[in-house]
Order: C-alpha cells, then structure tokens, then sequence
C-alpha cells in the first residue's frame, strides 16, 4: 500500500510542477484526446519506437536523448526507477533476449506537456522459460530540446484470467435474460 501511495504521489507532484511551471514558448495545439491517426499520435509513435529500440539495442545513448534527466519510471510491478537506473539496468541486465514493442493509442496535448496511453509487448525470461508480458502504459512527455522527453512512466500488466480459456462464448440473447420474454433452454 505505501508503494501505491509514493508512485500516486509521484505523479501528482510531478503533474503539478508541470502545471505551475511558465511556458515562453507560445501554445499552437489544443488541449484534448486525439485520434489514433492524429499527427500527434504518429509523432509520439516514432518517440516509442526509438525507446523500444533503444532497449532492444542495449543502446545506451538513445535512451538518455529520449527519458529526461528527471525521469520516474513506476514498473507494472510497482517498482520506481529514474533515468540512471534504467539506463544502469539496461547495460547491467543479464536476459540479452528481452524486447519490448509499444504502440500509442492516443496523445492529449497539454501546451509543452503531451500525455501518451498505448499498450505494449515485453519479452523477457522467468527462470528458463520465455514470457510475453502485455500490458497498458501512460508516459507524459515534456517539450525540450527542440522536440520532447520522457518525464514520467506508467506501466500496467494486463492478467490473463484463465477462466476465460475454458468458457463457451456467449450469445447477446444470453447476455440479459428476462424471464418469460427469453427462450428457454428447455
């Protein structure tokens, strides 16, 4: 529970420096969520890929250009990383096999910060067997430099009920059963 509450706390902070913080460069995009073929979305997909190949690269350099200095990276496992620890584990990791895909789903554009949702794909081992991790993430980018860098991430691991492997697939009918107006199964 008290690592919940530090990362929630993490990222209210950080919101909320970004929010009092002034801006000398003039606003040219609205506020609001873009659609998914948006310029937005495929400027801040090119973003995502130079990361994902940054990690699948063990390419240190191309990680530092993309996450800021202030970085704070909260893992689907809950725990919190900042930028010179990412790029540590990154050198430092023994699973030479891991990769890992993201795709943007949409961006909402906040004067110089950008907030993007998308899902991604992490492949990786666990003892000696391969695993696909899937999973939602949040990553809110600040504008610097000319172009824009990673200040915070939020990673969420999608679990696979295993119930629903076994179940039947269900009709709409079944889906509100109203007695005497639905057929029976009799």
């Amino acid at each position: 529970m008290n690592k919940i509450s530090a990362c929630l706390a993490v990222v209210l902070v950080s919101c909320a420096l970004f929010a009092q913080g002034s801006s000398t460069t003039p606003v040219t995009t609205q506020a609001g969520v873009t659609s998914t073929a948006s310029p937005e979305v495929a400027q801040f997909q090119k973003i995502e890929d130079s990361w994902s190949n940054a990690v699948n690269d063990r390419d240190q350099y191309a990680l530092e250009l993309i996450l800021s200095p202030l970085f704070v990276d909260v893992a689907a496992t809950g725990d919190i990383t900042t930028r010179n620890q990412q790029v540590a584990n990154l050198i430092s990791n023994d699973d030479k096999t891991m990769t890992i895909e993201q795709k943007v789903i949409t961006v909402r554009m906040l004067g110089d910060t950008a907030v993007a949702n998308g899902t991604y794909d992490l492949r990786h081992k666990v003892g000696s067997a391969q695993v696909v991790e899937k999973g939602i993430f949040t990553h809110v980018y600040e504008r610097a430099r000319g172009g824009w860098i990673c200040v915070n991430s939020q990673r969420t691991s999608l679990r696979e009920d295993p119930n629903t492997k076994n179940k039947k697939p269900s009709s709409a009918e079944g889906l509100f059963h109203i007695p005497l107006f639905s057929k029976s199964e009799k």
